[in-house]
């Protein structure tokens, strides 16, 4: 086999990591390749769970003594410490790996530090190869772990003139399958999904991940988190059916606002609190402008179908916009097609202070 780069390597080890979005929370996602004194591949793998072994040591096990004098190749920065698996960076020692490099730095206080003890034991340590890169296929995690509350985006559905429903109140559908199935696929990669009492008095929604064709579910479900100030879910709802963990947020348990409402805030850093690291926001229009107006939406993905209504609801409401000047702004980060609809995908811009 062919020898490769280190940069190579690394973008091989992005693309392994991204293999285990939405089944490693409250872990990263990680990839590792591994080379040879030769600069052969002898082994990879990525953190495909949480729980199982991480992505280091999945690939020192398939290059055995091959890894002896070779280089580790990992997105992110080896663990430093013992949870339910041991520290990757003593693993690397003990193959006697020469060299580590690393895409970006370990946040987490309790696991950071693998650096450190990799140059204590006389290895080569570099960091920052394609971090950027490495980042943004890591970005709910690391921003959640940095902040203390999940990496948040908001999903929504909506026509040309920005209507998620006719003047009648009738929305199904206002997208198309394709982009049905893509949303279902987004609810995939994250750890939970949010939805306002409103939408779920109007829509009955079941917020799970599944295969609209045959209507299974995915093997692992989001936590379905209902905003629910005063507690007014019914109990028959389908978000209540037992498909999926369930959690109601009403004020007296999460906090109230100023407005007497659930306060947002108190309610992320309890999802972060119980593992979440991404979380998807997917209605109603009054929840997510006040998400928005809080300043708490991390991106925005838009299904927008190629139909005009000129009447019946929006699809976002008051977030806290009064004039042209104060309009949220953002920045695009993609266009595609996805059947006859749109998926547009954009961050909020952050204002100065």
């Amino acid at each position: 086999m062919a020898s490769v780069s280190v940069d190579e390597a690394m973008r091989r080890a992005i693309a392994l990591a991204a293999r285990g979005l939405g089944a490693t929370s409250p872990n990263p996602v990680v990839g590792c390749v591994l080379l040879d004194a030769d600069g052969e591949v002898v082994g990879e793998g990525f953190h495909a769970y949480a729980g199982g072994p991480h992505a280091e040591i999945v690939a020192l096990a398939q290059a055995g003594k091959r890894a002896h004098g070779g280089t580790a190749v990992v997105t992110l920065e080896p663990c430093d410490h013992t949870g339910r698996t041991g520290p990757c960076s003593h693993a690397l020692i003990a193959a006697g790996v020469a060299r580590v490099v690393v895409a970006v730095p370990d946040p987490n206080p309790v696991a950071s530090g693998g650096a450190a003890t990799l140059r204590a034991a006389g290895i080569q340590v570099e960091v920052g190869v394609r971090a950027e890169e490495a980042e943004a296929g890591n970005i709910a995690w690391l921003t959640s772990m940095r902040r203390g509350w999940p990496y948040l985006i908001w999903k929504y559905a909506a026509t040309l003139d920005g209507r998620s429903a006719a003047a009648d109140g009738t929305s199904m559908w206002i997208t198309s399958e394709a982009a049905r199935i893509d949303v279902h696929a987004l609810r995939g990669t994250v750890d939970a999904v949010i939805a306002g009492v409103g939408t779920v008095l109007t829509d009955d929604p079941r917020l799970t991940a599944r295969n609209l064709r045959d209507g299974t579910l995915a093997i692992r479900q989001p936590l379905r988190v209902v905003v629910d100030s005063s507690g007014r879910t019914p109990a028959d709802s389908r978000v209540r059916d037992g498909a999926a963990r369930t959690w109601v947020a009403t004020a007296a348990e999460v906090g109230a606002g100023p407005d007497g409402r659930v306060d947002l805030a108190a309610l992320l850093a309890e999802l972060h609190h119980r593992g979440v690291r991404a979380a998807l926001l997917e209605g109603g229009p009054t929840l997510a402008g006040a998400f928005l107006a809080a300043g708490l939406v991390d991106r925005i993905v838009g299904y927008v179908a190629p139909k005009l209504l000129g009447a019946g609801p929006t699809a976002l409401l008051d977030a806290g916009v009064t004039t042209i000047a104060d309009a949220i702004d953002l920045e695009l980060t993609d266009v595609t097609q996805v059947g006859p609809d749109l998926r547009i995908t954009a961050l909020p811009r952050k204002r100065e202070a």
